[in-house]
């Protein structure tokens, strides 16, 4: 089943690379969206996919590259409203 989901990834997560490392395990797992850097210093996620995709994705988030130091994940499953080709850093 195909679904949606807005995450927010709180933490030392700016200038780490987590953006690459998103787009990296994002892409090897087939899943569609884009990610960018908020303004508080936090990571942004829109995605869609299969779900267990997802789910695979958001347990390499909580562990993030090296350099980085995930506090909190929020995460918003949502239905799919909008179309993502590929995935993209913002």
């Amino acid at each position: 089943m195909i679904v949606a989901a807005k995450i927010i990834v709180q933490g030392l997560v700016q200038g780490v690379g987590f953006r690459y490392f998103v787009y990296r395990h994002a892409t090897r797992l087939g899943l569609a969206g884009n990610v960018h850097n908020l303004p508080r210093g936090d990571v942004e996620i829109e995605i869609h996919g299969e779900r267990g995709l997802i789910e695979e994705l958001i347990k390499e988030l909580k562990v993030g590259p090296r350099a980085a130091h995930v506090r909190d994940l929020k995460i918003e499953w949502k239905s799919v409203d909008s179309t993502y080709v590929g995935f993209d850093i913002l």
